[in-house]
């Protein structure tokens, strides 16, 4: 005869911590909205959400295109009073649109979040829900972060290399097109790479990467560090590459500290 297990063992307070600590976990890999739909509800739902998204954009950029000329002028303020030609008939009118969709895109983020948020809420765990919060607010200060590392360092160096290096031969009349693909394509190349550690956080909290696997590439992360600021960077200046690629190797090592807070 198999004895009874022992009253004490099962009422025991390990067992109960066992019990309760399995119990919180299954209770955070659930999904607390979990809802039927089908296929075609998936696809109607997408399509409201990006058609919200546009209506917003398109309201920002026209917002953006009515006070133009005073974002112009203040993007042309770390060029140091170089003069700036319009060279084709239009030059002007096509910045000034570029400027605005940009400008127009950065004012309606938080809206676009917003959309893909509750799109994508309904199958998240409650685990995957905690992270929603930190993401979205850590993905936003960054991108602005790198804007403006962007228009404070990098923008102002790479304009003084160049107009240093050949400051004794021409004389600096710039075309005001190619000044704006260069500064605005900066702008959001900077801004991008400054999401780093958002992937980060991302990939070790769901537990695809620990943050010693990150740490022991580091090799690689300054490989990529160096590729990633000459793709990056329209200039080909050595000053602009190297400060971006400090700056991705300076966000990598946070995130990993990051990552290493929250014990992965």
């Amino acid at each position: 005869m198999t004895p009874s297990p022992d009253v004490d063992t099962i009422n025991s307070p390990d067992v109960d911590s066992e019990r309760n600590s399995n119990s919180a976990a299954d209770s955070l890999d659930e999904l607390p909205d979990e809802v039927e739909m089908s296929l075609s509800d998936h696809l109607e739902e997408l399509r409201r959400r990006i058609f919200y998204s546009l209506i917003a954009v398109a309201v920002g950029v026209i917002g953006c295109f009515m006070v133009v000329k005073p974002l112009v002028q203040l993007l042309e303020i770390p060029a140091h009073g170089i003069k700036f030609l319009q060279l084709a008939p239009g030059e002007y009118f096509f910045v000034s649109i570029k400027v605005a969709g940009y400008s127009g895109l950065v004012l309606s983020s938080p809206f676009i979040l917003y959309q893909i948020v509750q799109f994508v809420l309904p199958g998240l765990t409650r685990r995957e829900r905690r992270l929603l919060g930190p993401v979205v607010l850590g993905s936003s200060v960054l991108f602005v972060g790198g804007l403006v590392f962007a228009y404070f360092l990098l923008i102002p160096a790479a304009l003084q290399f160049f107009i240093s290096y050949g400051a004794d031969v021409v004389e600096q009349l710039w075309s005001i097109e190619k000044y704006f693909e260069f500064v605005l394509l900066l702008l959001f190349s900077t801004g991008l790479a400054f999401q780093i550690p958002v992937i980060q956080l991302l990939l070790g909290n769901l537990g695809i990467v620990s943050s010693a696997q990150m740490l022991a590439g580091w090799r690689f992360v300054i490989m990529f560090a160096v590729v990633l600021g000459a793709v990056l960077t329209p200039s080909t200046d050595p000053l602009t590459q190297s400060l971006l690629a400090g700056a991705v190797l300076g966000l990598y090592f946070g995130g990993i500290g990051l990552v290493k807070l929250t014990g992965n």
